[in-house]
């Protein structure tokens, strides 16, 4: 039987082999396979199904050595706009753009993914909820300088973040966790956008204009509206 191994021999010791030459095109196909069930094909991002698959995983990892697992979600700013005014391809071309800064401000270890649309997700092993946060805000940053409206507008391309962080002591799951870290995305929004939102945000106060119903989203564990002191999450 042909070893599976980086370098196989020809067991007829041919040195043209094509039962070598076979068997590095299989291995070179399911390479591919496997990579495209797990990209986004647009963004060449981690897809969503990947995404849960890591997080469930780095969760785990959390539970065994105590080392926090954060994430961050990010929304594109009324991305709509952008493909109502430049057409669809620009906007393809944008959320590329996007996926690149990902890319070009996170450790190899980290995991970016596009979570669906316009919405994109950062796994961030090993972090603990401020560095989370301070990466949130460079990423903000960095987009709203680096992306500028084509054709002489003066508008810029801004995005909404929501971090969370599982220490192991939550009661969690892959997808909870993911709700956790979108619903501070909501509150971001809610809170104007070109924001990060995370547990150590400051209070949230009747004046941001939420109703009750809104409230009872963002921080289901809170009963009433404008407790002054303390933190959520």
């Amino acid at each position: 039987m042909l070893p599976f191994s980086p370098s196989p021999t020809c067991p007829a010791g041919m040195k043209a082999c094509p039962v070598i030459v076979g068997f590095l095109r299989l291995q070179e196909e399911c390479r591919r396979l496997k990579e495209l069930s797990q990209t986004d094909a647009l963004t060449g991002l981690y897809n969503r199904r990947f995404l849960e698959m890591t997080l469930d995983q780095e969760m785990e990892r959390t539970r065994r050595t105590g080392l926090p697992t954060s994430l961050i979600m990010l929304d594109i700013d009324f991305f709509k706009r952008v493909n109502d005014t430049y057409g669809h391809q620009f906007g393809d071309e944008t959320l590329c753009q996007v996926a690149m800064l990902l890319k070009n401000n996170v450790r190899k270890l980290d995991v970016p993914c596009r979570y669906g649309g316009e919405e994109f997700a950062l796994i961030l092993p090993g972090t603990r909820l401020p560095q989370a946060v301070r990466l949130a805000v460079r990423l903000k940053e960095n987009l709203a300088q680096s992306w500028k409206e084509p054709q002489g507008r003066n508008g810029q391309l801004t995005a909404s973040f929501g971090v969370e962080t599982f220490t192991g002591r939550q009661d969690m799951t892959p997808i909870s966790f993911l709700q956790a870290a979108d619903r501070w995305l909501m509150l971001a929004k809610a809170r104007g956008r070109n924001t990060v939102c995370h547990p150590d945000s400051p209070q949230v106060g009747p004046e941001l204009g939420l109703t009750p119903e809104e409230h009872r989203v963002f921080f289901p564990e809170n009963a009433q509206i404008g407790k002054t002191g303390g933190s959520y999450g």
